[in-house]
């Protein structure tokens, strides 16, 4: 099982810092790549220290919307929005290829992740991008969404992806983050993370027990408490007998 995490998204010692104890204990990252968050100082120091760690570098493109984190839905036109991903991609390969790296995979961000769920054309848009990519990178996506769809259309490799900390509605997909429970806690994230890995399902807000198909989970790098919350995540998914590994 591949553990991932988003980071990249802070700057300055303090967000430094915490990239660095996330990537001791994940196997891929997920690097903020100039559209809601990250510059070339951020995502550089990132990549040299995931290359360190042996740790996978993945892009982590999102609307172009720092004053909303990229977590708004902006509604852009779907030339638009490969403008944008396909620019931020681009940006991280040439910093992790500087480094001695390449860019393993693409993870989208935050309203642009939900939006490839279900909007067909975008998601046959982006898959259409990462194949045209000199070495196309892996998908880390929700298996039953329509990026994962296309990109197996393209025979992208495509890595499903659950979340330890973030709560499923009984629809398969994740409760709102402005809604009540939405985040999980710690003791909650661990429980749930055991399951993914273990049996392949998680049980939603409504008590209803749903199948999630995953090759790597998440836990959310800007969440209170991400570093401690990993690393618990790491032991107790060693001890249960899973195998922490990169999908690629």
């Amino acid at each position: 099982m591949d553990l991932n995490a988003d980071m990249a998204e802070g700057s300055g010692p303090q967000g430094w810092a915490a990239d660095a104890a996330l990537l001791d204990v994940v196997t891929s990252a997920n690097i903020a790549c100039g559209g809601h968050a990250g510059d070339a100082e951020t995502m550089r120091r990132a990549c040299d220290a995931a290359l360190e760690r042996g740790v996978r570098i993945g892009a982590h493109p999102g609307y172009r919307d720092r004053e909303n984190f990229g977590r708004a839905e902006l509604e852009l036109a779907t030339d638009e929005v490969i403008t944008q991903v396909a620019e931020q991609i681009a940006l991280l390969e040439g910093i992790a290829a500087s480094s001695g790296g390449a860019v393993t995979h693409v993870k989208l961000h935050g309203a642009l992740y939900h939006r490839a769920l279900g909007d067909i054309e975008l998601a046959q848009e982006l898959a259409d991008l990462i194949a045209r990519l000199g070495h196309p990178p892996a998908v880390l996506a929700p298996a039953s969404g329509a990026l994962a769809g296309a990109a197996r259309e393209l025979k992208l490799r495509c890595a499903a992806e659950g979340f330890a900390d973030r709560a499923y509605g009984s629809d398969g997909l994740l409760v709102a983050r402005d809604q009540p429970g939405s985040l999980l806690g710690a003791e909650e994230a661990v429980a749930q993370a055991l399951r993914l890995a273990s049996d392949g399902e998680v049980i939603a807000n409504d008590g209803t027990v749903i199948p999630v198909d995953v090759e790597s989970i998440c836990v959310h790098g800007d969440r209170p408490g991400a570093i401690e919350l990993a690393g618990e995540l790491r032991v107790a998914l060693t001890e249960g007998g899973i195998e922490l590994k990169a999908f690629v």
